[in-house]
């Protein structure tokens, strides 16, 4: 069981991590609100259809249901806009979604089995949501490296100015403005 499940959740965690980086073209503001739309209605749909059902099975159904519509639509915000601020969201809408599934699912179970197995999907999110916060710090913090060596370089090519006079320091210390991005 527990290592069935942790081959599980390590396809789990290797389909969820294969967002696009970029997006070949983003969709217009028309296309955006039309897929808002069609996602609405699906939802509705796949919701209706669970009423047929009865028990774990109906929650289990809408639960799915909300997950597809959280998911589809953390995906038509990351196609409108393709930042990598939406692609994070992109994975956190299906680790959110795949662990209230998960959990709904362990409603079948009862006593230890069912703690144990709303434990492990649980793990799963943590991991993915940690994994997730993680990249934001790394990106923070090649963002501020970046800055650092670009601050160095820029102090390192205005010394070099200080040699010069007039005209030729003027343009020497645009130069150095315009290689390292300052105004």
């Amino acid at each position: 069981m527990n290592t069935q499940f942790n081959l599980k959740a390590s396809i789990l965690l290797a389909a969820l991590f294969c967002v696009p980086v970029a997006q070949a073209a983003m969709t217009s503001k028309d296309e955006y609100k039309a897929n808002k739309t069609r996602i609405a209605a699906d939802y509705k749909s796949e919701k209706a259809a669970c009423g047929a059902m009865n028990g774990n099975a109906k929650d289990i159904c809408v639960e799915e249901a909300k997950g597809r519509e959280k998911v589809a639509l953390a995906e038509g915000e990351y196609a409108h806009t393709g930042s990598a601020a939406d692609s994070k969201k992109v994975i956190i809408a299906k680790a959110e979604s795949n662990y209230a599934i998960a959990k709904e699912k362990c409603d079948d179970r009862s006593g230890n089995d069912k703690d144990v197995c709303v434990k492990e999907a649980k793990a799963v999110e943590a991991k993915i949501l940690a994994d997730v916060k993680l990249s934001k710090k790394i990106d923070s913090a090649v963002k501020d490296d970046v800055q650092t060596k670009r601050d160095a370089d820029y102090k390192v090519r205005v010394e070099k100015c200080d040699s010069q006079s007039g005209d030729a320091k003027a343009s020497c210390v645009a130069n150095a403005k315009a290689s390292v991005g300052k105004d």
